[in-house]
């Protein structure tokens, strides 16, 4: 399967790898282990914020979520030095919901990355996975979403 070509298919195409915020890095590559440093949700027209349960609903979120989803992949590509054909599998997402205290829908919101990551790569996207609720994230973002990944 080529990766690159079914983004293409979905109509999706990566950003560049966002910089890191402060004093880490965006991923760590050990052996054929990549780990990427948490990505928040951010699309083409900036910061997507919100609080769950207050001012966004489930739907909001999980587009918030896909767009973490697609800055892991980003960030995935930048490890793989440009060649995300080397994924051989996702192995774990964790997944920080900004929500109120009575919201409880956190993994539906985080399906939002979970069902892209199968779409873009079928078997080798499903994953074990964390979706928990926070009571604020960086900036106000809506989701932060890291990542472990095995390359070749």
């Amino acid at each position: 399967m080529d990766i690159e070509a079914k983004l293409k298919d979905l109509g999706i195409q990566l950003p560049s790898a966002p910089a890191p915020a402060a004093n880490y890095v965006p991923y760590v590559v050990v052996d054929n282990m990549v780990y990427i440093s948490g990505q928040i949700s951010a699309g083409p027209e900036g910061l997507i914020t919100g609080k769950l349960g207050a001012d966004m609903d489930v739907a909001a979120g999980q587009k918030a979520a896909r767009q973490c989803a697609i800055a892991l992949l980003a960030q995935l590509k930048a490890a793989c030095d440009g060649d995300l054909n080397r994924l051989k599998r996702v192995v774990k997402l964790g997944a920080f919901v900004n929500s109120t205290d009575s919201f409880t829908d956190q993994p539906q919101v985080v399906n939002g990355a979970s069902d892209l990551m199968v779409e873009v790569l079928g078997d080798a996207g499903r994953h074990a996975r964390a979706a928990v609720s926070a009571p604020s994230l960086p900036l106000g973002v809506a989701v932060e979403i890291d990542g472990v990944f095995q390359i070749s």
